[in-house]
């Protein structure tokens, strides 16, 4: 039987279902009742999900936290987390309120400009080319206006175009280097249509284009958030915590191995926020992971240091977002979580996210450097052990009560429940 098809995207849901479990779930025989209880019994919810993706057979929940008590530039915060970690939201939450008690988070947007890119080949003379881009340089402006219209209205839309020889890195190969500033969007759509238009204005016989893209390396677009206060406020033994703390943010710097993971756990919070708030957590990861790049080796993103008696530990990260325009507006989820979140604006919203970013990273550097990863996080794993194991309510409430305190493994959780069924 052959496993190919033609016109799948034309059938409807039933049809498609039916035709995946006849050719690649026979063996998964509650595929199709697995598959129908995510569907939302809301016809016009449900609808809307479809439209977001081709192909849509169903719908895939994470679940949806809060974190509270933040305290950022004076401002009380609950903050929206999509995540499917154990111990993320808790180890936020748990953070919050330390650092509400020591003056919150401040937070500050140091550069919110973005960046897309025409590429294209030329093999002629650089003299020729350049007075042919600066000729028709403010032609390419005015031919994007119907385009930026409504965004120059808001104080956005192009901020320059530059001509880039690259031609050092590869023959022939030049750039029109253009710089954006989006506002409160995020601004891939209207970057890309701008860049279209630029590229068909700029077209000439001997000027092959390659291809117009925005850029999700934004090293223009930062923000910063930290948070310090005195070493004795770090509770007690807080110099030889704040000594290990520090240790452990310069293996980060040097190592990459450790860097990596370290960066991860920042990751957690921030893309935690972005999923909540509809935005793109694939750009973000991007443009992130390129920023600790960027001096040739990759690095932490959070730095720390203890001068005078204080600690003062920060994040400065890349953060490309939107509050208007494409999910944001759609999900009704990621609406309820900007109305959460005091209908921020884009800047706003890259501190809060910043901060969450800085705050996971905290609990985790505390965690490593004091008890230990493992025993928080099995500890909050211990339900979705349970639940692997299928154990009862009434079972799960016995083991929690009775493993409190202990190190909780998969092993010691089967052991213990085996050991509670047979009484």
């Amino acid at each position: 039987m052959s496993k190919t098809i033609t016109g799948f995207s034309k059938l409807d849901k039933e049809e498609k279902t039916t035709w995946l479990i006849n050719n690649f779930l026979s063996d998964f025989p509650e595929s199709h009742s697995v598959l129908n209880q995510y569907l939302n019994p809301n016809k016009k919810l449900q609808q809307l999900h479809d439209e977001f993706i081709e192909n849509s057979i169903s719908n895939y929940y994470l679940p949806f936290a809060v974190a509270p008590n933040f305290t950022i530039n004076n401002k009380a915060y609950v903050i929206p987390m999509v995540i499917e970690e154990s111990s993320v939201v808790a180890a936020a939450s748990l953070v919050a309120k330390f650092w509400s008690k020591r003056g919150g988070f401040k937070a500050e947007v140091l550069s919110t400009t973005k960046i897309g890119q025409v590429h294209f080949m030329y093999a002629g003379a650089y003299l020729n080319l350049e007075t042919y881009f600066n000729a028709i340089k403010p032609t390419l402006l005015k031919a994007t206006e119907s385009i930026t219209k409504n965004m120059r209205k808001r104080g956005g839309g192009i901020l320059d175009i530059e001509l880039r020889d690259k031609t050092s890195d590869l023959d022939n190969y030049y750039q029109l280097h253009v710089t954006f500033e989006t506002k409160d969007s995020m601004g891939a759509n209207f970057i890309n249509s701008c860049l279209e238009t630029i590229a068909n204005t700029f077209r000439k016989d001997d000027v092959e284009i390659v291809m117009s893209i925005l850029s999700n390396y934004i090293p223009d677009c930062l923000v910063k958030a930290e948070v310090s206060c005195d070493i004795d406020d770090l509770g007690e033994n807080g110099m030889e915590f704040a000594k290990k703390f520090y240790q452990a943010l310069q293996i980060a710097q040097v190592e990459p191995y450790r860097a990596v993971t370290h960066n991860k756990g920042i990751m957690n919070g921030i893309d935690a926020v972005v999923i909540a708030t509809g935005n793109d957590f694939r750009a973000v990861e991007a443009g992130v992971h390129a920023y600790a790049a960027k001096s040739g080796k990759y690095k932490s993103l959070s730095q720390c240091t203890i001068n005078d008696g204080v600690f003062k530990f920060w994040i400065e990260i890349p953060l490309a977002l939107g509050t208007v325009g494409g999910l944001t507006n759609l999900h009704p989820l990621s609406k309820l979580s900007l109305n959460l979140l005091q209908n921020p604006s884009a800047k706003e919203l890259m501190m809060i996210i910043a901060v969450a970013g800085l705050a996971q990273n905290f609990a985790a550097l505390k965690a490593l450097t004091t008890t230990g990863i493992q025993k928080g996080h099995m500890k909050m794993h211990l339900n979705n052990i349970l639940n692997q194991l299928e154990a009862t309510k009434d079972e799960k409430m016995m083991l929690v009560n009775s493993l409190n305190n202990q190190h909780i493994t998969y092993n010691s959780v089967n052991k213990a429940l085996q050991q509670l069924r047979v009484r």
